[in-house]
């Protein structure tokens, strides 16, 4: 899956819709293989990015758990440290 597709759900603050709306053009991109379509495919792709953006925020206002919120700065900082992990930074 696309690495630039992060978790939403459970964040504290609360997911916006510009992070779902990018998220949802990130999941367009990478089924369509285009990072920018043709005049004649871009109707098409972003009516594909506003319903995925659509379906994404219904998701997001129904899921429930009784987890604790994550917190985005602390989950930063161990994504973070994986990637230098990773890739030795």
């Amino acid at each position: 899956m696309c690495r630039n597709i992060k978790t939403l759900f459970n964040f504290d603050p609360p997911v916006t819709s510009a992070e779902i709306r990018a998220a949802s053009l990130q999941f367009v991109r990478k089924i369509s293989g285009f990072n920018r379509p043709s005049k004649a495919n871009e109707p098409v792709f972003q009516a594909a990015v506003d319903e995925i953006t659509n379906v994404a925020t219904r998701l997001m206002s129904s899921l429930e758990t009784t987890a604790a919120p994550k917190n985005r700065e602390e989950e930063a900082a161990k994504a973070k440290a994986r990637a230098a992990e990773r890739f030795g930074m």
